[in-house]
């Protein structure tokens, strides 16, 4: 059984950074891991997810303002969140999941954490 923790979330001022981590723990070798996110009112989205050779798919939205790494050593992969605008603001999931390719479909994942906060203004 997987089980994900995210941490890191927080309020911050436009243009300013945060750096989201989720750490998992059970068997996870192989396992593809992504970040998606939720505002008020809409659907959850995908931001970034990466394999487990370290390849990586970005959504547009965030392109070149976020970027989405693995730490190995602790079983995490992290957001590295930077430029953050307004629209940016949402509940922040962690998933993971056996996958082939790096969806940013949050139907394809089976495991979620319980998801953090950010808010920017």
């Amino acid at each position: 059984h997987v089980q994900l923790v995210e941490s890191g979330g927080g309020s911050v001022q436009v243009g300013e950074s945060l750096r989201l981590s989720c750490v998992a723990s059970g068997y996870t070798y192989g396992y593809c891991m992504a970040w998606f996110r939720q505002a008020p009112g809409k659907e959850r989205e995908g931001v970034a997810a990466i394999d487990s050779d370290g390849g990586t798919s970005v959504a547009d939205s965030v392109k070149g303002r976020f970027t989405i790494s693995r730490d190995g050593a602790k079983n995490a992969i992290v957001l590295q969140m930077g430029s953050l605008k307004p629209e940016d603001t949402g509940t922040y999931y962690c998933a993971a999941d056996l996958l082939l390719m790096r969806p940013l479909d949050p139907s394809e994942y089976k495991y979620w954490g319980q998801g953090t906060q950010v808010t920017v203004s």
